[in-house]
């Protein structure tokens, strides 16, 4: 049967925020949150959403006026909602010249980022702009047709600043840890790198409030498109399909105080993020990339089918008790504990398929945040690290690019070739964590060095090699 297409009933608002990465979670999370704030306030915070790289956000929305479903996978099943908050959608690389007019216009108060930790072309060991990157040495050659988003964003602040143009606010969404401070970093030494006039301007005058987002959100599937249209009776291939709870903690720190209210659906505006950042990042993302590695060696497809053998269930909760806890500064007004019992009951949700070969992708940039500082952290502090050795370790099986059962993984990273070509240097497996090891835009130096760490890793190297994965999990936990 053939369904209509969804379309936009109403006149699109008028564009107060720019933002980068237009991707699923961007639509299940900053999107909503805005609709709900227009839905409250009014404003003119319609969202023009720019892709960096695929025109395929386009594609799926443009004709459908910018507005597509989110579907709330709760117990009592799908819950589809219609958002119509995004008024445009631009894809970079076709129209460079649209999306910096758009960024330089004074109505655009706030530019927003969901560009996954390798769009701030930066190293994640160091958190410092890789000013080799190549993108990064085509910007910095042609300002006026940037690639990367640190190229857009100085080249749009430095337009606004030559025109007397108030600065809009930079918006780190992503999963890292202060992405704020982050996002200023690499924009800041891209302005130096260009003329230091434009990032003395920019450390003056521009704000980059840090934030925590969570929101779980499984990639859409074929399925679900025809699944949204058998329940609603409309073809929605920008549809995505998300858990019902959401978290976005955001430090109030705006130009001119220039925001959407948020807070509408539940957002929190807080004076300093980064214990919720800490919290989230290593509770949350650092189990799901335990659950990821560990759990796909052992041949389970999603997160809840992982978190259903009791003891992958059980090497969530020992990591949080005896590993990262222990790392995690209180948050205000937060139970630790029972935060934790919740993430268990999230990634037990059935109805979300959080597959674990999509939250494996890019763990070259992730492990720094997730699983190496508390590493660093426990380590400092003389406690033991086994369970996020093996971890590191599952990761180091992961990319080398063969599954237990021999056959081939497709590993989606920055860094695959390379850290293929570094697994398969060597024959054995203590040579292959020593080389893994050395890989520094992944180890701090110091880290790697560090003898207990390295142990810990071989050890459990070489027990994922001998037993398996499903057997190292039962180890750990007994």
């Amino acid at each position: 049967m053939t369904h209509p297409r969804l379309s936009r009933k109403d006149p699109a608002a008028p564009v107060g925020i720019v933002h980068l990465g237009p991707g699923a979670f961007f639509r299940a999370f900053n999107a909503v949150y805005t609709a709900d704030a227009m839905a409250r306030d009014g404003g003119d915070w319609g969202i023009c959403a720019v892709s960096l790289r695929s025109p395929d956000a386009r594609d799926e929305l443009d004709p459908q006026g910018g507005v597509y479903t989110a579907v709330s996978l709760g117990p009592d099943g799908p819950a589809p909602r219609v958002i119509s908050s995004v008024s445009e959608v631009l894809v970079a690389p076709e129209y460079p010249a649209a999306v910096l007019a758009r960024m330089t216009a004074p109505a655009t108060k706030i530019v927003s980022l969901t560009i996954t930790e390798k769009g701030y072309c930066h190293n994640p060991a160091t958190g410092r702009l890789r000013l080799e990157h190549p993108d990064i040495l085509h910007d910095l050659a042609h300002p006026a047709h940037p690639r990367s988003a640190p190229g857009f964003l100085v080249e749009a602040l430095d337009r606004r600043r030559q025109t007397g143009t108030a600065p809009f606010t930079v918006l780190s969404c992503d999963n890292l840890p202060s992405n704020g401070p982050l996002a200023r970093g690499v924009v800041l030494a891209f302005a130096q790198a260009r003329d230091p006039e434009i990032a003395d301007w920019i450390a003056q005058q521009v704000k980059f409030p840090a934030t925590m987002v969570d929101r779980i959100t499984p990639a859409t599937t074929p399925e679900d498109i025809e699944r949204l249209a058998a329940l609603t009776g409309f073809h929605d291939p920008a549809c995505v399909w998300h858990e019902p709870f959401r978290q976005w903690v955001i430090e109030d720190n705006f130009t001119d105080n220039a925001r959407p209210g948020w807070d509408a659906g539940g957002a929190q505006f807080v004076r300093d993020v980064s214990a919720f950042e800490t919290m989230k990042l290593r509770c949350l993302n650092g189990t799901h990339s335990a659950l990821a590695y560990l759990g796909y060696l052992a041949g389970y497809e999603t997160v809840s089918d992982t978190v259903s053998d009791p003891a992958f269930a059980a090497l969530c909760q020992k990591l949080w008790r005896d590993e990262i806890l222990p790392t995690v500064p209180q948050p205000e007004g937060e139970d630790l504990t029972a935060y934790t019992d919740a993430l268990l009951t999230r990634y037990r949700n059935p109805a979300i398929r959080h597959r674990t070969w999509q939250i494996a992708m890019d763990g070259s940039q992730k492990l720094p945040q997730r699983i190496l500082g508390p590493v660093a952290e426990n380590l400092a502090a003389e406690r033991p690290v086994p369970g996020l050795a093996l971890v590191v370790a599952a990761w180091m099986r992961y990319v080398g690019g063969v599954d237990e059962a021999g056959q081939s993984i497709d590993v989606r990273d920055p860094l695959a070739d390379h850290l293929r070509a570094v697994s398969d240097g060597v024959d054995d497996p203590a040579s292959k964590v020593a080389a893994l090891l050395a890989v520094d835009q992944v180890f701090a130096p110091a880290l790697a060095a560090n003898p207990a760490f390295r142990e810990a890793v071989t050890r459990a190297y070489l027990g994922l090699c001998q037993y398996g994965a499903a057997a190292s999990v039962a180890g750990y936990i007994a």
